[in-house]
């Protein structure tokens, strides 16, 4: 496969999770109750709604997805867990953006949940994506194996709480309001928390529907770190050069807040250096696998990791 040819196969592929993870969410967040509820408040599934539909790249979904089809794991269930880990990213966007934290007014191009609504239904917004998500991944419609869905429950509270995304957002409040100098490696442990543990999970939980080898596993988790990492950076690196329009939030906020940013503690060359090193670490992790369509799209995520104007 040539270099154009993946690029565009990875183009249409993540297309293709993006409108349907845009359509497993409308039919998860619908009016109807499920068994066990008692009933759906309208104006707060609304507000679930507008948080989770309507937007973003669905990068996390996809790598799930890609992940598991690179072992011949496909359908609806993967689908639905790929759903649910979209569901812990955009409450954590919700509550991000919260006064109490990042104090954000747009994001991805229109007015926070916060904004379009008020402050006590966004944290009540992410409060119920976050539970939700648990609650689709637990269900035996995402996989009739109740040890499968109990791993992956486990990898995505691990990713997501006190020692992954959670603490990282913690020790991102802490730097924000020191007044020592970032370091390196301060900084890489906390985006390795903050945003590369949703990253790598997504990638763990498609061999977890597999159930690969420890080899396989091995692999797959190198490339997730280094994938979740070069993210990251640069993320950092588009907060300096990109401009708002482009970005569909806030522009040049990290440095006015004193974020913990690997642009603020190595520099802007070294660190756009590191986030193609850390590319090119990932993509070399999937030289295990045969260089088939779907490893080519893996290795190509890496490269939309960095390459994204957005």
């Amino acid at each position: 496969m040539t270099a154009a040819t993946a690029a565009d196969e990875f183009n249409a592929r993540l297309s293709a999770v993006a409108d349907a993870t845009e359509h497993m969410l409308d039919g998860l967040l619908a009016a109807a109750a499920l068994p066990g509820e008692t009933y759906r408040p309208p104006r707060f599934l609304e507000a679930m709604r507008y948080a989770s539909l309507g937007g973003g790249k669905r990068l996390r979904p996809f790598l799930m997805i890609e992940t598991a089809r690179l072992f011949g794991v496909e359908g609806e269930g993967v689908l639905r867990a790929a759903a649910a880990l979209e569901m812990i990213h955009c409450y954590s966007l919700v509550h991000d953006d919260l006064p109490a934290l990042d104090n954000d007014d747009l994001r991805r191009g229109r007015p926070t949940t916060h904004k379009a609504y008020d402050e006590a239904t966004a944290i009540l917004v992410g409060d119920g994506l976050l539970t939700y998500a648990f609650d689709v991944t637990a269900d035996p419609a995402t996989h009739p194996d109740p040890a499968i869905r109990a791993a992956l429950v486990l990898a995505l509270a691990r990713c997501a709480g006190l020692g992954g995304m959670v603490g990282g957002q913690v020790l991102d409040l802490e730097a924000e309001a020191s007044a020592e100098p970032h370091t390196p490696e301060a900084v890489i442990k906390l985006q390795s928390m903050k945003t590369g543990a949703l990253l790598h999970y997504a990638v763990m939980a498609g061999a977890i529907f597999a159930q690969a080898d420890a080899k396989a596993k091995e692999a797959l988790s190198r490339y997730g770190q280094a994938l979740g990492a070069a993210f990251q950076v640069a993320d950092d690196i588009l907060d300096v050069e990109a401009d708002e329009a482009a970005l569909g939030k806030r522009a040049g906020k990290d440095a006015h807040r004193n974020k913990a940013t690997l642009v603020a503690a190595l520099g802007l060359a070294a660190a756009r250096e590191r986030r193609d090193r850390l590319a090119a670490d990932a993509i070399a992790a999937l030289d295990l696998f045969p260089q088939g369509q779907t490893a080519a799209i893996l290795k190509e995520a890496a490269q939309f990791a960095v390459a994204r104007k957005s």
